[in-house]
């Protein structure tokens, strides 16, 4: 009686009674040979003869199909490690595979990557190592080029209602803009940039790489300095399906009155620090030191009168407290003794105070900081 047995359809010694293979394992023919033959065309390493890498040398991202990357690598040879990781390929039979790679930077636009694995198949331990050359070549990608070009698709362009913006407003502007635009490029989107930023006597334009990135910076922009903006598309040509492109600005108009200006509401009570316009206008008064915000929700103080701004108040001498609602300051004008009210911000025991002169009168004015040292009901118009 004769044992069934397989055969090796090669050599044609017997071989050990096996598994199914797998899905991706090799199957008739090749799945039967016995481990002599199945070593001798075994190539535990797929590895391609040469690689080019097109790196953009603007901004170092790597072209990887028909897309740019970028690889967040230290320099051209870590760009070349990746690459050779993703070409080479371990044969599907390994297990408990080990590698590692060495590179040797022949030039600057050359490096030779010698790798070695080792890996166990059909409980053999097998080894080998490959040299593969690697091209560094460089380009510019769809990104860089467009930045190069001057391309942009919004605009937009930052002004104040009925005065000029702050220096405070403009830095402001621009770093919410900058930063808004770098989380996008940190998140991934490597279409969005800023173009140019235009500083005019008016205030800012810039220049984003799409109507997108426009509007939600101006969104930004209005939400933390208030105000509203309000946008106005151009067609500049169509693409090429037919489809009209347009380029739209953003016209960011900030609140007629900004933070640390002196203004008078007119109502009776006396002028008014702003600080802060969000919303509506809230300020505090200078002759009590209660909260003031505004009735009207446009952030705007109707016939409000400007007097200044809290910069243009000086430090000035204390001669006395008369009370608790009166107090004799230096006039920082005139230099002479006048009786003003006194605020709740002041501090009782202070020797001097900073006082702001409009039209003959003194208003004492508090250190940035100290505003809201009283509450009261809020004031309306």
């Amino acid at each position: 009686m004769s044992e069934s047995r397989e055969f090796c359809p090669r050599c044609g010694d017997p071989v050990p009674e096996r598994r199914d293979p797998l899905p991706g394992e090799p199957r008739g023919r090749d799945a039967l040979l016995c481990d002599d033959c199945y070593f001798e065309d075994f190539d535990l390493v797929d590895a391609p003869d040469r690689i080019e890498v097109l790196v953009c040398s603007g901004c170092g991202a790597v072209r990887r199909g028909e897309s740019w990357r970028d690889v967040g690598a230290r320099d051209y040879t870590d760009v070349a490690v990746d690459e050779v990781a993703e070409a080479l390929g371990v044969h599907v039979d390994a297990e408990d595979v080990e590698w590692g790679v060495e590179p040797e930077q022949v030039d600057e636009n050359n490096v030779r990557m010698h790798c070695r694995f080792s890996g166990v198949v059909h409980g053999t331990l097998r080894s080998a190592e490959v040299t593969v050359p690697v091209k560094i070549s460089r380009g510019t990608c769809d990104r860089c080029g467009r930045i190069a070009g001057g391309y942009y698709a919004g605009i937009v362009q930052v002004r104040a209602d009925e005065r000029d913006l702050t220096p405070a407003e403009r830095a402001e502007a621009l770093d919410i803009a900058e930063t808004y635009v770098a989380d996008q490029e940190a998140d991934g989107d490597r279409e969005a940039f800023i173009t140019e930023v235009n500083e005019t006597d008016d205030g800012p334009d810039v220049k984003l790489s799409s109507n997108r990135l426009a509007q939600n910076v101006a969104t930004r922009i209005t939400e933390s300095l208030g105000g509203s903006f309000e946008s106005y598309p151009t067609l500049v040509t169509e693409d090429g399906d037919g489809n009209e492109v347009y380029r739209v600005t953003f016209a960011v108009r900030l609140p007629k009155y900004a933070e640390g200006e002196i203004v008078d509401p007119e109502d009776g009570d006396g002028p008014v620090l702003v600080t802060g316009v969000s919303g509506r206008l809230q300020g505090v008064r200078l002759a009590t030191g209660a909260e003031y915000t505004s009735a009207f929700a446009d952030a705007e103080a109707p016939d409000a009168t400007r007097l200044g701004t809290r910069d243009d108040a000086t430090e000035t001498t204390v001669v006395t407290v008369e009370d608790e609602n009166a107090i004799q300051v230096l006039d920082p004008v005139t230099y002479e003794a006048k009786t003003v009210p006194n605020p709740a911000f002041v501090d009782g025991n202070a020797d001097s105070v900073l006082a702001f002169e409009h039209g003959g009168d003194v208003h004492l004015v508090p250190e940035a900081g100290t505003e809201t040292t009283v509450e009261s009901a809020p004031d309306r118009d």
